[in-house]
């Protein structure tokens, strides 16, 4: 949030730079743009958005990233593959990268749909969107129980399809895995 309102005070309209909008998901003239212009309207608007709502979660992958490569540098089998000879270029791409991605892959799509709906909204009220987060709090607020559970399903859904995907690539990183029984 704290992001959000700097990134908003920096760079969006009517502030120090004014190179973004201050909010909406469109500009006024939407009706009168092409497709291409239309495509580059919607995403000058959702810059500073997508900027606030990754940043803050983006520090902390950078720590996780950090970590994973740090521990498995100090394994027994990079000591070994240096007493071999090989190349250092060659222990960290095709040793250390290997087995350090797994937990980064893994986890990412969950993190991602996390981080993405965490600050959802309050960065939707800072830069006066309509999205989801705000759609459920207002239904929450109103004692919209259908509306509610919509919201619900949609978060659980994505959430449901993060894990989906963290399963498909743990496999695709790490051929070994198996789902399903032993070949």
């Amino acid at each position: 949030f704290v992001l959000g309102l700097v990134l908003l005070v920096f760079f969006g309209g009517g502030s120090f730079f004014a190179w973004f909008p201050q909010g909406g998901l469109v500009g006024d003239d939407w009706d009168t743009l092409g497709t291409a212009a239309k495509i580059k309207d919607y995403l000058w608007h959702m810059a500073l958005p997508v900027t606030a709502s990754v940043a803050g979660n983006l520090a902390v992958m950078t720590v996780l990233t950090k970590n994973v490569f740090l521990e498995e540098i100090r394994r027994q089998y990079v000591y070994t593959a240096r007493a071999k000879g090989l190349p250092e270029r060659q222990i960290l791409w095709k040793h250390v990268f290997r087995n350090a991605m797994i937990p980064l892959v893994t986890g990412f799509p969950a993190a991602f749909i996390g981080a993405f709906f965490t600050g959802s909204l309050l960065i939707e009220t800072l830069f006066s969107l309509d999205g989801l987060g705000l759609l459920s709090y207002e239904a929450v607020m109103k004692r919209d129980y259908p509306v509610v559970m919509g919201t619900l399903y949609v978060f659980t859904l994505m959430g449901l399809l993060a894990k989906l995907l963290s399963d498909i690539s743990y496999s695709w990183v790490d051929p070994r895995i198996h789902f399903g029984g032993q070949k």
